[in-house]
């Protein structure tokens, strides 16, 4: 079956008493516009979202017919779960993070990171409160700011500008 769009998420769409069939996806896959994959219960789902910038998100209904609804679910995987101890913290290690080019999740006020030993160790060291989870990883920061590396712009950086937000009183 063919989806291009989401039908709407469990949290807010009345299912009924159709049978649940689960469509298990990892991180990564999330933001996949085009991929065929397997439901728990046998189905083959193809997923061709056309427009640009479109994601699935926990608990997204794919599929709908007369008696059984497709719904996404996250599959944990290892993570480092950084607990930031103020505003300021939060941002130098989302900071650190981002600049490495890496996804990064923010969830029940904790930054979380599939997991690297090197960055684990480089978080440890750089004295950030560091923990190895086992974990849904839900809630992607969208990141589209466009930067450069050493461009000779005289425009302020997006670390710089963190920080002037947070030290503002």
């Amino acid at each position: 079956m063919l989806c291009k769009e989401v039908i709407g998420n469990i949290k807010t769409y009345s299912v009924g008493n159709k049978t649940i069939d689960t469509l298990s996806l990892e991180w990564f896959e999330m933001t996949k516009r085009i991929m065929r994959k397997k439901t728990e219960g046998g189905r083959e789902v193809a997923i061709k979202f056309l427009k640009e910038g479109q994601r699935l998100h926990q608990g997204d209904i794919v599929l709908e017919d007369d008696n059984n609804v497709v719904i996404v679910d996250v599959l944990p995987c290892d993570s480092i779960q950084v607990t930031p101890r103020n505003i300021v913290e939060m941002g130098t290690v989302c900071y650190e993070i981002g600049n490495k080019h890496l996804p990064i999740f923010i969830q029940d006020e904790k930054v979380l990171v599939p997991y690297e030993k090197p960055l684990e160790r480089l978080l440890e060291v750089t004295g950030y409160i560091v923990e190895k989870k086992h974990c849904q990883l839900l809630n992607m920061l969208k990141a589209n700011i466009g930067h450069a590396h050493g461009n000779g712009n005289d425009s302020p950086s997006l670390f710089s500008r963190i920080l002037d937000l947070t030290t503002k009183q």
